[in-house]
């Protein structure tokens, strides 16, 4: 299942032209210079010039060419021991693309890609003061749906939004959070133990999505997954919500998989990135 609303039909490369410059118009050189400070940007310990020229298949002396170029206008530089950085001037323009970046505007037309995918209630929530809270919706067009006002609040550790950001908060933050709200129970499904939650957290990151089976409401089931931001911390999570009668057993992997790739995608709009384990 894809989850992109504007797919987008790449251009496969073709052969450079006269000067460099390929056929369709786009310039070779450019092309390279940025694809080498992408490189630089994936390695925080720095990379050196042999090594930026193996892996990128180009020439010493073009890597260097490009290198000297970005270190005198402040996209690069090295250090003493020959290793090159991205410098300050490329987090200048990338920091630029983040004062742009709205959450809830990306993240709508990819949530109604689910809700016409998977015909259930999608939600946007954040973590706020402990809490999971709901700041968009798209709702499903079954007569029976699950419907959250916006700027509701729901417990963090019985919603599907909350566990999927908790599971990928560090284990202070989690230990902040669990203190200061406690692991109240609303129906015989809730987790309220600390040692169960965090077991499930595992299970979170494992399978990349989190199930709220009942845990707060009877008959009401729920599947989010995390949205990341360029550090690799949860930003957001977005939940698709509906009751047990139609979120089967048999239909959870699917959904699963389907909420996993939505946040996966507005992950990648908004130019984050998901944390390795």
């Amino acid at each position: 299942m894809s989850t992109q609303v504007s797919p987008i039909s790449r251009r496969r490369g073709r052969p450079p032209g006269p000067n460099g410059r390929s056929s369709d118009g786009h310039n070779q050189s450019l092309a390279r210079a940025l694809t080498l400070l992408e490189r630089l940007s994936q390695a925080p310990g720095g990379m050196n010039l042999t090594d930026l020229s193996q892996q990128l298949g180009m020439p010493v002396a073009t890597v260097h060419r490009l290198l000297s170029t970005f270190e005198a206008m402040d996209f690069a530089e090295q250090d003493e021991a020959g290793l090159w950085f991205v410098g300050l001037k490329a987090f200048t323009v990338g920091n630029a693309f983040l004062h742009r970046r709205d959450l809830v505007g990306s993240a709508r037309p990819h949530m109604q890609a689910l809700v016409d995918y998977c015909g259930e209630t999608v939600n946007l929530g954040i973590v706020d003061n402990g809490e999971a809270v709901f700041i968009s919706q798209v709702e499903s067009p079954e007569m029976m749906r699950m419907i959250a006002r916006l700027g509701s609040r729901s417990p963090i550790h019985a919603s599907g939004v909350g566990k999927a950001i908790l599971a990928h908060l560090s284990e202070r933050r989690v230990a902040q959070i669990l203190e200061r709200r406690g692991l109240a129970r609303f129906t015989e499904r809730t987790i309220d133990s600390p040692a169960e939650l965090r077991a499930e957290f595992e299970q979170v990151r494992r399978l990349g999505y989190a199930l709220d089976d009942e845990e707060h409401a009877i008959g009401l089931r729920c599947v989010a997954a995390p949205i990341f931001d360029e550090n690799g911390q949860p930003l957001a999570a977005i939940s698709l919500s509906g009751p047990k009668a139609r979120l089967v057993d048999g239909r959870l992997g699917e959904l699963g998989s389907a909420v996993a790739q939505t946040a996966a995608d507005i992950t990648a709009v908004l130019g984050g990135r998901k944390p390795v384990f």
